[in-house]
């Protein structure tokens, strides 16, 4: 961490603190014009918005198109067209002990937010946090992943061309560039990571007393009943898994499927597979498929893989790498046991275990033992097995016969529970996260103390 940098930050944190009480009181008009110029940037950039994260991750540029651009555009749309009824205030109804008075709720801007995104999807998990900050009247600072080296520099461009840095300023490198950021008093702090790192911006923001929203992860579990239709289970199953190289944090983590219907899910999940990428890892490296981030992530997923198959793990499909490319095969694992060390943190790549149940109690005392995921999904047509999973677990979100649209539906909330995340985003959900509800009450002329 060098002094120059230091100084960087806080000038930039003084500007902002300057500025604050003029974004707090910018119109709609003003917040939509800063939003547009995002839109138009982006419109005007996807060629090298793809090349970047080809560079970084080998990510084809169907997945850039659906997973990075379509989902910020549809982001900034949505409160653009919304951001007007957000900020009105919202009246209250009046209480009979106090009639004489007028009551409502405004939402105000927090002030001076700082914004930690990850290199899993690096454009739209920064991009996405920006709109609602902005929305809500924030000055930000934003500090991208250093591992999406590409895709950084591309949103560093975008800020510095596009906004003041009183407005919005970006600061990139490594975590000694995110600790001297969480050194500074934040309003709030808007974290996309790991649950581990996670806990160590938690503490830097505990120092300061600002708040935080906490987009985390875990072991979000996809049961398939004996009811579901299997075939369609398998294609969600294939495509959401393996989507990014199974590096997205809503990602299905593991399966648990009915007795009766294991052989024939299996059997049809494998189909599936070798009908997206290959039947043979020539093919699957030649496929439109993204590559680990780096070789510690390439690595550890690896171990993960040899230790569980030296306990009894059975590959049904797939366990093949390239070091070399930071390639792993969409891979099925058969687990004869939950404790196996796929089983132990969340998996955040292209491996897939599968445990069998015979009753929903099983299902429910196995997804109760590990930490409350991000996400539960649910294939079956039994509307009573579904409710019972719903009423007897935790998880931040639940999709019912099918796969991750949880999160492209902006009119609901999207977060965690504890170990998977504080706080919720996308649409209004995200205006209000970096906003706080301020009470303004009124005494009419009519005081019943006079």
């Amino acid at each position: 961490m060098t002094q120059d940098l230091m100084t960087q930050i806080d000038q930039v944190f003084e500007l902002q603190r300057r500025n604050r009480l003029k974004m707090r009181n910018s119109s709609v008009k003003d917040r939509k014009s800063l939003l547009k110029k995002i839109e138009q940037w982006i419109l005007a950039h996807q060629s090298e918005i793809e090349k970047a994260l080809y560079a970084d991750l080998r990510k084809p540029v169907e997945e850039t198109q659906l997973t990075e651009i379509f989902i910020s555009l549809a982001e900034l749309r949505h409160t653009m067209r919304h951001i007007g009824q957000w900020m009105k205030p919202h009246k209250v109804r009046k209480t009979k002990a106090l009639l004489t008075t007028r009551a409502k709720i405004k939402y105000e801007s927090r002030g001076q937010v700082l914004i930690i995104a990850p290199w899993t999807f690096p454009l739209h998990l920064t991009v996405c946090p920006l709109i609602s900050a902005l929305a809500a009247g924030n000055c930000v600072v934003l500090k991208p992943s250093e591992f999406s080296v590409n895709t950084s520099e591309l949103i560093r461009k975008m800020v510095q061309e596009l906004f003041p840095p009183q407005k919005v300023a970006i600061f990139t490198g490594g975590p000694e560039v995110a600790q001297a950021l969480l050194g500074k008093p934040f309003d709030h702090i808007f974290f996309t990571g790991s649950t581990r790192v996670g806990k160590i911006v938690m503490q830097a923001a505990a120092r300061h007393l600002s708040s935080v929203t906490l987009e985390l992860g875990g072991k979000s579990p996809v049961v398939v009943d004996r009811t579901a239709n299997l075939k369609d289970a398998a294609q969600k199953v294939a495509f959401n898994k393996f989507l990014n190289s199974g590096q997205t944090c809503i990602a299905p983590d593991y399966l648990l499927v009915h007795q009766e219907v294991r052989s024939n899910f299996e059997a049809l999940l494998k189909e599936e597979i070798m009908k997206m990428f290959g039947s043979d890892v020539k093919q699957q490296q030649q496929a439109a498929y993204a590559r680990i981030i780096n070789q510690q992530h390439h690595q550890r997923l690896l171990n993960a893989l040899n230790a569980t198959t030296q306990q009894k793990g059975r590959v049904i499909i797939g366990g093949h790498a390239d070091k070399n490319e930071r390639f792993v095969s969409p891979t099925l694992i058969q687990l004869s046991e939950a404790e196996a060390p796929l089983m132990k943190e969340e998996i955040f790549g292209p491996i897939l275990p599968i445990l069998t149940f015979q009753n929903v109690f099983e299902v429910i005392d196995l997804i109760n033992k590990v930490d409350k995921p991000l996400g539960l999904y649910i294939f079956t047509e039994d509307s009573k097995f579904a409710d019972q999973l719903i009423a007897n677990t935790d998880s931040g979100g639940v999709c019912i016969n099918d796969i991750n649209l949880q999160y492209l539906h902006l009119n609901l909330p999207f977060g965690g529970i504890g170990p998977s995340g504080i706080g919720r985003t996308h649409g209004f959900y995200g205006f209000r996260s970096f906003s706080y509800e301020r009470a303004i009450l009124q005494q009419g002329k009519l005081s019943p103390l006079k």
